[in-house]
């Protein structure tokens, strides 16, 4: 004989069922407003991320200062001053050098471009020169047509730059008032909520703050690797500029997918007009090979070390933010899901019984930020 359903239980996993999924429902459309309200005051966001950012890389010379008697706001001062000094002496590092020798690129561009030209007309191609210049006529055409698409392209650019400076500027300032201000704020924080918020809120602020550096460090860790690697590798090949390149590299390792395209371009560009076109491509399959262990393993590796992470959950998580909000996707996604497994371990601590869970919460009682 065959076993019956049982009326009783079928109505209560549906009504189980139907419960937990209003639940959810009601917690993604709590996501979605969150996320919507934050698209909405992004102009705010982005520079007070930056600037947090910036604050894990200075505060542990601010923290040195202050431990050494300085007062806050002299502290905050000199490190803010000394940060701008190092940013502009990179700049000037990567900058000075390349305008130097701006003529002999120009010229190794030009006669690339020629090599080239003859490379097509020879065999296999067999490209004759009425073809090359019809396809310039067409670009140039095409170009022309596409004057007004092009002038709103250069005008969304310089917008562009304008809001990028805008955000540098203000991520400098709430790095100052970040450094000046920032060990008085979870004090603060704490007389403003009620109940046990009060101890709640700052604890997992806390945690998460030692997040964020350990995700800032492990960053310039990968983009220190990423520039010794590849600039031994020009080294060997005796490409000139080879430190402003590390330098770039370095820099750029900070700016997912774009940084690391832009540094390998000028890396190749540079080779190809001053070493040839055999070293510019031994060049090019160096960045390659250290871009993907640089993604692959680097990365995810020390990360995941750092955070707390799985290697996996790195490379997931990089690979959802960028495909969900670009390039700013990519950068933001580690670190959000390194804050979102802070949050999700503080909220495990209080729901475990005392019996389990004792240890772990005597030994987060006293996480406070560094002063």
């Amino acid at each position: 004989m065959s076993a019956t359903l049982s009326s009783t239980r079928t109505r209560a996993a549906l009504r189980a069922s139907a419960r937990i999924s209003a639940e959810l429902l009601l917690l993604l459309v709590g996501l979605a407003v969150a996320l919507w309200l934050l698209g909405q005051m992004w102009s705010i966001v982005w520079p007070l991320v930056v600037g947090l950012f910036l604050t894990t890389l200075t505060w542990p010379p601010t923290r040195y200062l202050r431990r050494r008697g300085w007062p806050p706001a002299l502290a905050a001062s000199l490190v803010t001053v000394l940060f701008l000094l190092v940013a502009a002496g990179t700049v000037a590092l990567i900058a000075v050098p390349v305008a130097s020798q701006s003529g002999d690129l120009t010229d190794g561009v030009v006669e690339g471009l020629q090599r080239v030209r003859e490379w097509a007309a020879g065999p296999p191609l067999n490209i004759g020169d009425d073809q090359i210049d019809k396809a310039f006529d067409t670009g140039v055409a095409r170009a022309q047509d596409g004057l007004g698409s092009v002038v709103t392209t250069v005008v969304t650019g310089v917008s562009t730059v304008v809001d990028g400076l805008v955000t540098a500027v203000l991520a400098v300032f709430l790095m100052f008032f970040f450094l000046k201000d920032g060990p008085r704020f979870l004090p603060w924080l704490a007389r403003q909520l009620p109940g046990r918020f009060a101890a709640d809120v700052p604890t997992v602020a806390a945690r998460s703050w030692d997040t964020l550096g350990a995700f800032v460090r492990s960053q310039a860790v990968v983009g220190l690797l990423d520039a010794v690697l590849i600039g031994l590798g020009l080294w060997i090949l005796d490409v000139p500029l080879v430190l402003p390149l590390a330098v770039l590299t370095f820099v750029s390792a900070f700016v997912p997918i774009v940084g690391a395209l832009f540094a390998g371009f000028v890396a190749v560009l540079i080779a190809l007009v001053s070493n040839g076109l055999t070293d510019a491509l031994i060049v090019l399959a160096i960045i390659v090979v250290v871009q993907q262990l640089e993604g692959n393993v680097f990365q995810p590796m020390i990360q995941s070390r750092g955070l707390g992470l799985h290697a996996a959950v790195v490379l997931l998580a990089v690979t959802l933010g960028g495909s969900l909000a670009g390039i700013v996707g990519s950068l933001l996604a580690v670190p959000v899901a390194a804050l979102l497994a802070v949050v999700w371990n503080y909220v495990r601590e209080q729901l475990t019984d005392p019996a389990e869970g004792s240890g772990a919460d005597e030994a987060h009682d006293g996480v406070v930020v560094p002063s």
